[in-house]
């Protein structure tokens, strides 16, 4: 192999076939286990969403109501946990950190238990993580989860103490069906490289966590709210918009490395976001995004015509999640509580058809050294020039 091709980052490599979804770039498509994105995220709970993923079909109605309890009934946290989030909180310490730590803790309800036990009780935790912690970052105690709330009701109910809304539930449902899954990005790939090597589900799963956490893949929902507050009103995003452009600023909310069309997970949330805003929200907040949305693409495509930069899932998610009242330290986590799914999905698909996954790598450092004792230690220029490059395997 003496003229090997890189592909740095994997860029078109095709690691895996997978059932769980089909992320079509060119034709703005997103396809989750057969569903169109939009057909799924408005109508399923998320509790049916995950028993796709998981087992490859949508429950009965029997199956769907003894899968939500069981679910709520694992959803309270080992007292190790809450102690360590405690100790996080009094250290201000980030919120996907301290669920990243808190993860590992799910070992602890026993590490003999099969993958779809350790699976249920990581998905059933993971709200109560991010809640919990985000009421003793504010001085609060954390909630006992109420075992009579579906899985996104409870979640809301335990960040707020309130029960929420049906409208505010079907918004967040709504959100977390269309961001559970989206192909072999980051931190699902982590998943499955963790996985593959025949470790457990709670490792691949804390693995995933810290893959979601940077900021190039956990991505910037904030900052697009942020754009959209700054402008204020309808007759100033031109002007804003046309200087942060100007000024070599990126457009948050715009442009995506997969989508060469619009995001269809942005349709789904704005739709989401339409229906809760006018059914009890801040409906002129919604109609300035909805302005921000069409001036951004209006000047984005005379300055930089044929880049088709278009509307993300983060533009859409920021005002949806806002709209339910979290603040944006919580968006990253929010989207974790969701993605928890997808990433055993994929391990579990691992696991059905495994083999290490074991990329190669192409040695350009220095050869011909000559050792040197420590005393003896100087530049060595009588290395040999380097050849040809030599692939690990």
């Amino acid at each position: 192999m003496s003229n090997p091709i890189i592909h740095n980052g994997l860029e078109g490599i095709v690691a895996s076939e997978t059932e769980l979804s089909m992320v079509d770039g060119l034709a703005g498509e997103l396809v989750i286990a057969g569903f169109p994105v939009a057909e799924l995220a408005m109508n399923a709970t998320f509790e049916e969403t995950a028993f796709l993923l998981w087992y490859g079909r949508l429950p009965g109605a029997t199956e769907l109501a003894a899968f939500r309890d069981d679910l709520a009934a694992r959803r309270a946290l080992p007292r190790a946990a809450l102690d360590l989030l405690r100790a996080a909180a009094e250290k201000q310490v980030d919120s996907m950190d301290a669920l990243r730590m808190a993860a590992g803790t799910i070992s602890l309800r026993g590490s003999s238990k099969n993958d779809d036990e350790v699976a249920r009780d990581l998905l059933a935790a993971f709200p109560t993580i991010v809640a919990s912690y985000w009421r003793l970052l504010r001085a609060h105690d954390p909630l006992a989860p109420n075992p009579d709330l579906g899985h996104a009701a409870n979640f809301l109910y335990m960040l707020s103490g309130h029960v929420p809304t049906d409208e505010r539930v079907r918004g967040l449902e709504t959100y977390l069906n269309t961001v559970v899954d989206h192909g072999l990005n980051a931190s699902t790939f982590t998943a499955r490289v963790i996985a593959s090597t025949g470790s457990d589900l709670v490792s691949a799963i804390t693995g995933a966590i810290g893959a979601l956490k940077g900021p190039l893949h956990g991505g910037a929902p904030g900052p697009a709210l942020d754009m959209v507050f700054e402008i204020g009103e309808a007759g100033r995003a031109e002007e804003v918009l046309r200087r942060k452009i100007e000024s070599g600023e990126k457009l948050m909310g715009f442009g995506h490395r997969v989508y060469k069309v619009r995001d269809p997970r942005a349709g789904v949330l704005a739709a989401a976001a339409q229906r809760m805003f006018t059914r009890g929200g801040d409906l002129a907040l919604y109609t300035l995004a909805l302005d921000v949305e069409q001036t951004a693409l209006r000047l984005l495509e005379e300055y930089k015509p044929g880049r088709n930069l278009q509307t993300n899932v983060e533009f859409y998610t920021a005002l949806l999640l806002h709209g339910l009242d979290l603040e944006v330290p919580l968006f990253t986590p929010t989207f974790a509580v969701s993605r928890v799914a997808g990433w055993i999905a994929h391990c579990f698909e691992q696991r059905r058809a495994n083999r290490l996954i074991r990329p190669q790598s192409v040695y350009r450092g220095p050869r011909g050294r000559t050792w040197l004792a420590a005393a003896e230690q100087r530049l060595d220029h009588r290395a040999q020039p380097a050849g040809l490059p030599l692939v690990s395997s």
